[in-house]
């Protein structure tokens, strides 16, 4: 990949992030850098456990109801980076994008997935989504969000991301 294109996917902006290192021959079939097969019971597997389920991650789906300040980039920005720390996650990546005349789309990539948000500042409404495996907490973020946003009607619905799917693979409870 050309760094021209790098550049218009976002890539390494302001984390340093690269693509694979195909120059060298360094894929995942092939380094130790890369992942383990998931059947290899030494990997580390990040899924969750919880109440005798295992499942990818949980995802939510957060709704900022009355909000303010969802036409500002920098302040979405900032509550990402504070839902990030909040949660205990590992920030990757951010990219917005402002609209014209208002509106905000974003996402944080995140080693532990992503948070993403579109905004309709017109009606104080931000659809947020912050999905998370691993030791993060991703339920800590609803509270960042209220207080980043200014409101106290912050709806919220889980989706366990992977429940069934990954039993059915073999990995234990």
């Amino acid at each position: 990949m050309k760094d021209i294109t790098l550049f218009q996917l976002g890539y390494g902006l302001e984390t340093g992030a690269h693509e694979e290192d195909t120059d060298r021959g360094l894929t995942p079939a092939n380094d130790s850098a890369f992942p383990r097969d998931v059947f290899d019971a030494d990997r580390e597997d990040h899924f969750i456990r919880r109440d005798g389920n295992v499942f990818a991650g949980t995802h939510l789906i957060i709704e900022v109801v009355d909000g303010h300040g969802l036409d500002d980039e920098a302040r979405i920005q900032q509550a990402f980076r504070d839902c990030v720390d909040t949660c205990g996650a590992t920030l990757l990546h951010i990219h917005t994008h402002k609209f014209s005349p208002q509106g905000v789309s974003g996402v944080a990539v995140l080693a532990e997935s992503h948070i993403s948000v579109h905004t309709w500042p017109e009606i104080g409404y931000g659809a947020f989504d912050v999905f998370m495996c691993g030791d993060a907490q991703p339920w800590k973020a609803v509270d960042v969000l209220a207080r980043a946003f200014g409101t106290a009607d912050v709806r919220v619905k889980e989706l366990l991301r992977g429940e069934g799917v990954v039993s059915e693979a073999g990995v234990a409870a």
